[in-house]
C-alpha cells in the first residue's frame, strides 16, 4: 500500500472541508475568491492534523531499520544517548522491523510538507489578510482597495518582519555561523513558530481548563440556563446598538443619496454603497430619490475621500448588524431547547415534547430512530451522565497534558506521559495505535486552542455558525488563524512525544516534518530556551483560569461578566429572561397565526375546492347538453323562433357561458361577479367593434379620398380590425 494512505487521505480530507465550508459559509452569496481561499487554507490545515501520524509511523519504521543496520555492523544505537538505555533496542533485536500499512515511500513526505507549509504561510500571512481588508475596504476603486488593505496589513508585516529581522541580525553578527539561503529559511520558520507558539501557549492555558469545564457545566441545566439568560442580556445590548448604528449611517446615506443626482460624477459611488445597504433600506431611499433635478454648481458636495470612508461605514455596520441577528437568533434557539428540558423533566409520558417544532421537517432518523421517546431518554437522563464523563475524561487529558509540557524536555528519565506511551507502542510495532492515539492528541490540542479563540469576548466579533450563516470575515480570520496556529501546535505535540531532536537532543531519525522546519540549532537561544521554557507557561494560565481570575479581573474593570454571587449578574439574568419570554411570546403568536390559517384553510378550503370541482362537472355537463341543444336550435334559421333569448345566446356564447356558470351552477356567489365581468367585457368589444366601423366609414367617404390622398388602406385596416374583434367577441 506504498502511498496509497496517503492519497486516500488526502481525498477524505478534501471532502471533510468541503463539506464543513458548506455547512458554515454560502456557495450562492458568497464570493468564489472568499469560499476558495478559506477551502484551501482549512484543506491544509487538515491535512497537517491527518497525515502527521502517518510520517510518525513512517519515521518509527525508519529508526527501527537503522537500528538493526548498525547492530549488524557493530556500531551503538542511534536512538540512545549516552546513559539513557531503554529496552526498545532489546525489543528490537528480537523481533524484526515491520512495515506499517500506512508506509510512505522516501521523498514523497519531504515533497508533500514543502508545499503544504509554504503554501499555507503565503495564505496566512499575505492572501488572507490582504483579501480580508480589501474586502472591507471603502475604495471604489481597484488601486484604492488594494492600497488601503495594504496599509491595514502593515502591523501584520511589521510584526513578521520585527521577528524575521531581529533573528537575522542575531545571526548575522555571530562569528561561527555564514548565511546562506537554508539558515535564511529556517531563520522565517523560527519567526513565523516563535509568533505562533507565544499566542498558542496563551490559548492552550485558557483551552485547557475551559474545555472540560464546559462539558461539566452543560450537564447543570439550571446553570446553563441562567447563563443563556445572561447572554442574552447582553447581546440583546450589543443588538440594540447595531441597529442604532445601522440606522445612523442608514440617515447619512439618505443625505448623500438625496444630495447627489443622477448626473452628478459621483453618482457611481453613491450607487456603490447604495447596493451594500440592506434591501428594505434601498427601496425606502429608491422611493423618496426624484433622479431627475439636476445638481447646481453652487450646492455643497461631499468629496470622493468622504464617500469612502462612509463606504467604509457603511460596511462595517451592515456586517456588525447582520453578525448580532445571526447570534441572536442562536442564543434563542438554545435557551428555547434549555427551557423545553427543564419542562420535560418531569414529564410523566417520558416523550419530550418542543415549544415550537422544527422549521425543516424531520427525517428518517428523527421519524424511526430519534423518536420523542428517545429524545427524552437522552436529553433528560443519559445526556448529563455523558456530559459528565467526558469532561472526567477531558480534565484528565488535560492533566496530561500540562504534565508533558512542563516535562517534555527530559530524556532521562522520559516524564512526558505522550512520549511515554509513543515509547511502549514502539516495541510491539502497535502502528495503528500510534497513529489514533497522534491524531486524538492533536485533535485534541487544536480543540482547546481554537474553542479559546471564538469563546473569548475579546474576539466575539468574529463566529462560525451553521446552516450557512457565518459572514466572509469570518471564514477567512478562521482560515487565516489555523494556518498561523496549526504548524507551531504540531511541532509543540512532535517535542511531547521526543520525536524532535531539536528539543530531545536525541540522535534519532528526524520526521519528514521536523527536517522541513530545519534545524532549531542555528538560533541556539530559541531552541534551547524559548521552545523549553516558556510553554512552561501553560501552568500559571490553566490556574487563573481555573479560579476565574481573569473574568474577576473584567468584572473589576466594568466588563459585565457572569458570576453567580454578583448583584449585577442577577440583574442581567432577570432582563435576559423577560427578553427570552417576549420573544417566545412573540414567536406563539406567529406560531398561533399560521396554525389558524391552516385549520381554516384544511377546513374550509378542502370544501370548497370539492365543491368548485363539483361545480364544474356540473357546469361542464350542463354546458354540454345546453350547448348542443344550444348549437342545434342555433342551425334553424332565426325566423323560425320568436325567442329573443334565442337569438342573444346563439350570437353570443361566451356570455350564454357566464349566464350557465352564474345561474345554473352551484357557484351562485362568485357567478354574478363572472357573469359581470364577460357583460362588461363584451360591451367593451361591442364598443370597439362599432367605433372601428365608424372610423373605416368615415375614411370611405368622397371628400377624404382625392387624387393627392387616398385613405382607402386606412378604411381597410379599421375594417379587418373590427372583423378580428368580432371574431374575438364570438370565441
Amino acid at each position: 500500500m506504498s502511498g496509497a494512505a496517503l492519497g486516500a487521505e488526502m481525498v477524505v480530507v478534501f471532502f471533510l472541508a468541503l463539506f464543513l465550508l458548506h455547512r458554515y459559509g454560502d456557495f450562492r452569496k458568497q464570493q468564489r475568491m472568499v469560499l476558495f481561499g478559506t477551502l484551501l487554507a482549512w484543506y491544509l490545515c487538515f491535512l497537517i492534523v491527518f497525515i502527521l501520524p502517518l510520517d510518525v509511523t513512517t519515521t518509527i519504521y525508519k529508526q527501527c531499520k537503522m537500528d538493526r543496520r548498525d547492530r549488524t555492523t557493530g556500531s551503538p544505537p542511534s536512538n540512545q544517548t549516552s546513559g539513557n538505555a531503554s529496552a526498545a533496542p532489546t525489543q528490537s533485536a528480537r523481533a524484526a522491523c515491520y512495515e506499517p500499512w500506512s508506509y510512505i515511500p522516501d521523498g514523497v513526505m519531504p515533497v508533500f510538507w514543502r508545499v503544504v507549509y509554504w503554501t499555507s504561510q503565503c495564505l496566512t500571512w499575505l492572501l488572507l489578510p490582504f483579501m480580508q481588508s480589501y474586502a472591507r475596504s471603502g475604495g471604489f476603486s481597484v488601486a484604492g482597495k488594494v492600497q488601503t488593505a495594504l496599509i491595514e496589513n502593515a502591523i501584520y508585516y511589521g510584526s513578521y518582519l520585527l521577528i524575521f529581522g531581529s533573528l537575522l541580525i542575531y545571526v548575522a553578527v555571530h562569528p561561527e555561523w555564514r548565511l546562506s539561503w537554508y539558515e535564511l529559511q529556517t531563520i522565517g520558520i523560527t519567526a513565523a513558530n516563535t509568533w505562533g507558539l507565544f499566542l498558542l501557549v496563551l490559548l492552550l492555558g485558557y483551552g485547557l481548563v475551559e474545555v472540560p469545564r464546559s462539558y461539566w457545566n452543560a450537564s447543570r441545566h439550571g446553570h446553563m440556563l441562567l447563563k443563556t439568560y445572561f447572554k442574552a442580556a447582553k447581546l440583546m445590548t450589543e443588538k440594540a446598538d447595531a441597529e442604532e448604528n445601522l440606522e445612523d449611517v442608514m440617515e447619512e446615506v439618505r443625505k448623500v443619496s438625496e444630495a447627489v443626482k443622477y448626473n452628478h460624477p459621483l453618482r457611481k459611488c453613491i450607487d456603490t454603497i447604495l447596493r451594500k445597504c440592506p434591501a428594505d433600506y434601498q427601496d425606502k431611499m429608491g422611493r423618496n430619490m426624484d433622479d431627475y433635478e439636476d445638481f447646481e454648481d453652487k450646492q455643497t458636495f461631499p468629496s470622493e475621500k468622504s464617500l469612502v470612508k462612509l463606504h467604509k461605514r457603511v460596511i462595517y455596520a451592515v456586517q456588525r448588524h447582520k453578525r448580532t441577528r445571526v447570534q441572536w437568533r442562536m442564543l434563542l434557539q438554545e435557551a428555547f431547547h434549555l427551557e423545553d428540558v427543564a419542562k420535560n423533566e418531569s414529564s410523566s409520558t417520558r416523550r419530550f415534547v418542543r415549544g415550537f417544532p422544527p422549521a425543516e421537517p424531520p427525517g428518517w432518523l428523527c421519524r424511526y430512530v430519534y423518536t420523542p421517546t428517545a429524545e427524552w431518554y437522552w436529553e433528560c437522563l443519559l445526556k448529563r451522565g455523558f456530559h459528565r464523563v467526558l469532561a472526567s475524561v477531558l480534565g484528565v487529558f488535560s492533566a496530561a497534558v500540562v504534565w508533558s509540557e512542563c516535562t517534555f524536555f527530559s530524556t532521562k528519565p522520559v516524564l512526558s506521559l505522550f512520549a511515554v506511551f509513543i515509547q511502549l507502542a514502539e516495541r510491539d510495532y502497535n502502528y495503528v495505535y500510534i497513529q489514533v492515539a497522534c491524531f486524538i492528541t492533536i485533535f485534541f490540542l487544536c480543540t482547546c486552542v481554537y474553542s479559546t479563540v471564538f469563546r473569548i469576548r475579546v474576539f466575539n466579533f468574529y463566529y462560525l455558525a451553521p446552516h450557512h450563516q457565518t459572514d466572509a470575515y469570518s471564514l477567512q480570520f478562521s482560515g487565516m488563524l489555523f494556518c498561523r496556529l496549526t504548524p507551531p501546535l504540531c511541532l509543540n505535540f512532535l517535542g511531547l512525544i521526543h520525536m524532535d531532536a531539536a528539543i530531545s537532543h536525541q540522535h534519532k531519525e528526524q520526521t519528514a516534518y521536523t527536517s522541513i522546519m530545519g534545524s532549531m540549532r542555528v538560533l541556539s537561544f530559541v531552541a534551547d530556551g524559548f521552545y523549553i521554557y516558556y510553554p512552561m507557561l501553560v501552568v500559571i494560565l490553566c490556574i487563573a483560569t481555573y479560579f476565574s481570575l481573569g473574568t474577576r479581573l473584567l468584572n473589576l474593570l466594568g466588563f459585565q461578566q457572569f458570576m453567580g454571587d454578583s448583584e449585577l449578574t442577577s440583574d442581567l439574568v432577570d432582563e435576559g429572561k423577560e427578553l427570552i419570554r417576549r420573544e417566545k411570546r412573540k414567536r406563539q403568536r406567529t406560531e398561533d397565526g399560521e396554525n389558524r390559517r391552516r385549520e381554516w384553510k384544511e377546513r374550509y378550503g378542502n370544501a370548497r375546492e370539492e365543491l368548485s370541482a363539483g361545480g364544474r362537472n356540473n357546469h361542464e355537463m350542463k354546458e354540454t347538453g345546453y350547448s348542443d341543444d344550444a348549437s342545434n336550435r342555433c342551425q334553424r334559421p332565426p325566423y323560425f323562433s320568436g325567442d329573443i333569448r334565442f337569438h342573444f345566446l346563439c350570437t353570443f356564447p361566451t356570455l350564454r357561458t357566464g349566464m350557465d356558470s352564474s345561474i345554473f351552477g352551484p357557484d351562485a356567489f362568485i357567478g354574478p361577479l363572472i357573469a359581470l365581468f364577460k357583460a362588461a367585457k363584451i360591451a367593451f368589444f361591442f364598443f370597439s367593434f362599432f367605433l372601428l366601423q365608424i372610423f373605416a366609414h368615415f375614411y370611405t367617404l368622397p371628400h377624404y379620398n382625392n387624387k393627392d390622398n387616398d385613405n382607402r388602406p386606412i378604411s381597410f385596416f379599421f375594417r379587418l380590425m373590427s372583423i378580428l374583434i368580432f371574431g374575438r367577441m364570438q370565441f
